[in-house]
């Protein structure tokens, strides 16, 4: 359905932020009306990350009319939330690109655009940044202020802690912006709103704290209550600002994010007089404005295109079950069978599939937080007391636990199973998401078992090989989507450690698939086949310990062998080679090729065209075993002839 754009005669005058420092008051106000008419329309076409964005147009608005930016470095965390801020920075006419290939990524990108200085997509990262551009500041580089936008769920990371410690220590002037979307306060109006603008614009910021405590007792008392719980979420006492003043800030807030006659005052008053580090508590409402995403459960997260008239999200067709989902059934179907069975997530219990889990035990599922760190430990600390966890997280994620994983999982020989979705290419979110090294990072690590799922019938048989996994560490991955319709067992059986299977047998070419990229890979045997090559097929099943019995086999009955991953380079195949190697396999010219992902990052586009640009399509590996087989014909000839 062809939708009708929004009209924006204001936002049409805005070619950049300087167009915003021009404007009067009343007029930004007005802006950000339109712009938020402007993200729902763009986002209604594309699908993105929908309620993070409308929660933080005012801000966006706010920050770049006050700040001069690009010279101040403003520094979104996440970076989820930055469709306004990449309309207001000269990418509107590119704003229906949104992750698509070749189009705007959904994060922040410094190749995209001088106006994000710090590109990010995991969080908890921008305090840390903008510490970095302070410093950089001081030591005379051309750069202004640091602005960083946190959100209360990122400064429950570790990372943000660490981060303002140490901007608390060293005492430089620069702004962390604290975006507080779990609970709003009621937004201010008439004198009471003049009253708290007034106050902050005539004040020193050194009296933040008494004006605060002033606010709050003039508040009626339901709003008084709901300013004090405000505060206390993020100084977690009872005190104003405690937390934060112990860590070198400067405390500002809360204050209502959406109300311009808030924000704008108090930015230029904090902009004018800090002299050292200032946090800035703002409330907003995530999905505000638009009536669909405010109501949804998840506020409009993530949305699919949609209908903006009705925020309905167009359906996908219907067909087999996401891998997300089958790992979540079968981990519940464990747990039912054995109570020690527990699970932990950081922050993403539908993404993982743990929340299928959580609706029937959930005094035995844990969501963390965005804490991957302590994830991995907390999980690490269960096993070590007798239960059974699985640590659901995504491979791009798990990347941030990696050290706890090593140090607390691994070197004391702890079953943890690690449930890692998302392996692989992901699409739109493009190569921040990708999980493309754990087969490398986990592999590496001594009496860690790792599998990977080539089908959901595989996923239901590995969820049961690690739970019955006492012996130490195990992993399985598997990828973001719908599986490939296989039917899927009524209990999953618990494989055989270190044991592949072969599919089909043939005397030419061997190919062994490690995860889900098998199907693609039966259809590179479809084509040989065509050409009269007789091909084997196998699935390794586990990349440590590996099927040493059947590589060998696959390597003296073949002219060649093809590895097929979907990882980086270091990973399945590398383990295959070193495991020949060693055992003198290449000493008789045996032609083995290794097929991964290439070594770069791969933008955003679908999963297909990702592969494609990746080399590892079904054509891709036919052509790579005719190589292969053609090279190995030519070594015997030679050989012959010699």
């Amino acid at each position: 359905m062809q939708q009708t754009k929004p009209h924006t005669p204001i936002l049409d005058r805005v070619a950049g932020p300087q167009d915003l420092r021009q404007m009067p008051d009343e007029d930004l106000a007005a802006l950000a009306d339109e712009l938020r008419a402007e993200v729902i329309s763009a986002v209604s076409e594309t699908g993105g990350h929908l309620g993070s964005s409308l929660g933080v147009v005012e801000l966006a608005v706010a920050i770049h009319s006050v700040f001069n930016t690009p010279m101040d470095k403003l520094v979104w965390d996440v970076g989820h939330q930055c469709y306004p801020h990449k309309i207001l920075t000269g990418r509107r006419d590119r704003i229906r690109t949104l992750r698509q290939k070749d189009g705007l990524s959904g994060f922040t990108k410094r190749k995209e655009s001088e106006y994000d200085p710090f590109g990010a997509a995991h969080s908890s990262t921008s305090i840390s940044a903008a510490l970095g551009f302070t410093v950089g500041r001081d030591m005379g580089r051309p750069t202004g202020d640091a602005i960083a936008v946190i959100g209360d769920g990122s400064i429950s990371a570790g990372m943000a802690y660490e981060a303002m410690n140490n901007a608390g220590a060293e005492g430089r002037r620069m702004f962390v912006i604290l975006n507080d979307n779990e609970m709003s306060i009621a937004p201010p109006v008439g004198a009471m709103s003049s009253y708290l603008s007034g106050l902050y614009a005539n004040e020193p910021l050194a009296r933040v704290k008494s004006l605060a405590e002033g606010f709050e007792a003039a508040l009626p008392a339901p709003m008084r209550e709901g300013a004090k719980r405000a505060r206390q979420l993020v100084t977690g006492v009872s005190q104003s600002g405690t937390l934060f003043e112990e860590l070198g800030f400067e405390y500002v807030g809360p204050i209502n994010g959406h109300d311009m006659g808030q924000l704008l005052p108090v930015l230029r008053a904090a902009r004018t007089r800090a002299t050292g580090p200032v946090l800035i508590h703002v409330c907003t409402v995530k999905g505000k404005g638009y009536a669909p995403a405010e109501s949804s459960a998840d506020c409009g997260h993530g949305v699919s295109k949609f209908d903006p008239a009705t925020g309905v999200q167009a359906k996908k067709a219907g067909g087999a079950p996401s891998y997300t989902s089958v790992f979540g059934k079968a981990l519940t179907d464990e747990a039912a069978r054995d109570p020690n069975i527990v699970a932990v997530t950081a922050a993403m219990p539908s993404g993982t599939g743990v929340n299928i889990m959580a609706e029937r035990f959930p005094a035995r599922v844990f969501d963390v937080g965005i804490a991957e760190q302590h994830a991995v430990t907390f999980a690490a600390g269960m096993a070590a007391s007798g239960l059974r966890p699985f640590c659901a997280i995504y491979s791009t994620f798990l990347q941030r636990g990696y050290d706890q994983v090593v140090h607390d999982v691994a070197l004391q020989g702890l079953p943890v199973r690690f449930a890692i979705d998302r392996a692989g290419l992901v699409g739109a979110d493009g190569p921040t998401h990708a999980g493309a090294f754990d087969v490398g990072y986990l592999g590496a690590l001594p009496g860690m078992v790792c599998m990977a799922a080539a089908d959901e019938a595989e996923l239901t048989h590995m969820v049961a090989t690690a739970a019955a996994h006492d012996d130490g560490p195990i992993a399985f991955r598997y990828p973001r989507g719908a599986g490939t319709g296989v039917d899927l067992p009524e209990r999953g059986e618990v494989l055989e450690i270190g044991k592949g299977r072969v599919l089909q047998e043939g005397d030419d070419v061997a190919i062994l698939s490690y995860g889900a990229h098998l199907a693609e890979c039966s259809a590179a045997v479809s084509a040989l086949e065509a050409g009269g090559l007789s091909v084997t097929l196998a699935d390794a099943r586990f990349a440590k310990p590996l099927d040493m019995e059947l590589i060998r086999q696959l390597a003296r009955h073949h002219r060649a062998l093809i590895t097929v991953e979907e990882g980086a380079m270091a990973g399945f195949g590398a383990m295959v080679l070193q495991a020949l190697a060693a055992e003198g396999a290449f000493d008789r010219g045996l032609a083995v090729r290794t097929m991964h992902l290439p070594d770069r990052y791969i933008d955003q586009a679908s999963p297909e065209d990702m592969y494609a640009d990746a080399g590892l399509t079904a054509a891709d590996i036919a052509a790579t075993a005719r190589a292969a087989v053609g090279r190995a014909a030519e070594v015997v000839t030679l050989n012959a002839v010699g």
